[in-house]
């Protein structure tokens, strides 16, 4: 008999990506939430959606044998509740809660990796004077503790930009604030996390670096990374980074220092039986490794890749974690030697879509460079402001996948389809 797998926000090219695992023909994949509901929409209950998959869940006719996350929240926090109340193998709630409370995250990771945690303080930006809680110097970063990419991310360098950024925040924080509130109610919360809910903020130090990021799982305590990704900055964009390529190219010390890093804050916090992927940034001048953000869940964004370079999703993991299986995951069976998934940036400036590239310009990219995939993201008629969560740094077209036998190459080629693909934008005053 098919064991019945769930995965939340579940999108047709991932069902073909779910199809490399080994056991594929075992195991019957199920939807549970559709992307317009679990990610796409701009305004969401937690408590809601939480109940409407209980509602499916109960409805199925036969064994639920596995629930799986792989996006931000809500799914993040969604799946260990749906896995506590059907008895899966899943984290904890409050381990997962903080990882995705920024300002909770930080507190923790102070107390076992302080070398890697930037200075930070939290801000309420509804109080009556909310500068007067900020303890670092200018310039600095404030964001608030649950937001999507750097959605309402601001770089503050004087008092004009922070009145300037509490407005906006203030206007558009409760979006996700509210119901990540509710989510944070399905947890024992600490007094200073209760004092600074959904709806804070948390200023940080800024920092540079080149962009890492080990992905890995904790099996009954036994903790393996399977997979480092890097993210190199090109020249092209403002944006902090335009690809993530696989394997990573950094030093291998740097490799086993965010290893390290990595399994010491999971083991302190309690988190067991679910995936990760930890964000690091790597300053080579100052030799400083920063922690960024850990995530609970592996990525469906490095799917792709993964596929090109081992044969294999890393949805192999999270399906053997989910059914409380040992996880492990194929190494270098793919057809490339490095991969890329690569952003189509366009100009932090709003248009009209007038033109989209065509078939035969996507088609003859992947001739001239096999294993190249174009995907999409808008179409004639739409307006750049309106694409949903985007950062703040430059529009996002589309996306890239690109392979090659080394870094170079990749990076060659992504310049090369970049080139190939042309778009017109029609500016708005």
């Amino acid at each position: 008999m098919k064991r019945n797998i769930f995965v939340v926000a579940l999108e047709d090219h991932q069902r073909q990506e779910l199809e490399t695992l080994r056991h594929a023909d075992k195991i019957s994949v199920h939807n549970l939430l559709s992307v317009r509901r679990a990610v796409e929409s701009p305004h969401f209950s937690f408590n809601a959606l939480l109940d409407e998959a209980r509602r499916k869940l109960e409805a199925f006719d036969g064994s639920i044998d596995a629930i799986v996350a792989q996006w931000d929240f809500p799914t993040s926090v969604l799946v260990p509740i749906l896995c506590r109340e059907y008895g899966i193998p899943s984290p904890t709630v409050e381990s997962v809660l903080k990882c995705e409370h920024k300002y909770w995250s930080r507190l923790e990771q102070q107390k076992v990796v302080p070398e890697v945690v930037p200075d930070f303080c939290a801000v309420d930006p509804f109080s009556d004077d909310p500068l007067s809680q900020v303890t670092l110097d200018y310039p600095f970063w404030i964001k608030p503790v649950k937001a999507f990419s750097s959605h309402l991310g601001f770089k503050i360098e004087n008092d004009e930009q922070f009145h300037a950024a509490i407005e906006e925040i203030r206007q558009g924080i409760r979006k996700l604030g509210d119901p990540f509130n509710e989510a944070l109610n399905h947890a024992e919360l600490p007094s200073e996390i209760q004092r600074m809910d959904g709806n804070s903020c948390i200023v940080e130090k800024l920092v540079a670096g080149v962009q890492g990021a080990p992905e890995g799982t904790v099996y009954r305590g036994e903790f393996n990374v399977h997979g480092i990704i890097s993210q190199p900055s090109t020249e092209m964009s403002d944006a902090p980074y335009d690809r993530i390529e696989y394997p990573s190219h950094l030093p291998e010390p740097i490799h086993r220092q965010m290893i390290d890093v990595s399994k010491k804050f999971l083991e302190h916090i309690g988190y067991d039986n679910g995936c990760f992927n930890a964000e690091f940034l790597w300053d080579e001048a100052r030799e400083q490794l920063w922690l960024i953000e850990v995530n609970t869940r592996i990525s469906q964004s490095h799917s792709e890749i993964f596929i090109m370079v081992d044969g294999m999703s890393n949805h192999e993991v999270a399906v053997d974690i989910a059914l409380g299986e040992r996880p492990s995951l194929a190494n270098r069976q793919g057809d490339h030697a490095v991969a890329a998934k690569c952003f189509i940036p366009y100009k932090h400036e709003d248009g009209i879509v007038r033109r989209v590239p065509s078939e035969e310009e996507i088609a003859a990219l992947a001739e001239r460079f096999p294993g190249t995939m174009v995907r999409l993201d808008v179409q004639p008629g739409d307006r750049l402001s309106d694409l949903m969560h985007q950062d703040s740094f430059s529009y996002r077209l589309g996306t890239l996948y690109v392979a090659g036998e080394s870094h170079e190459e990749v990076d060659q080629r992504y310049k090369a389809c970049l080139e190939g693909l042309h778009f017109e934008i029609a500016p708005i005053a």
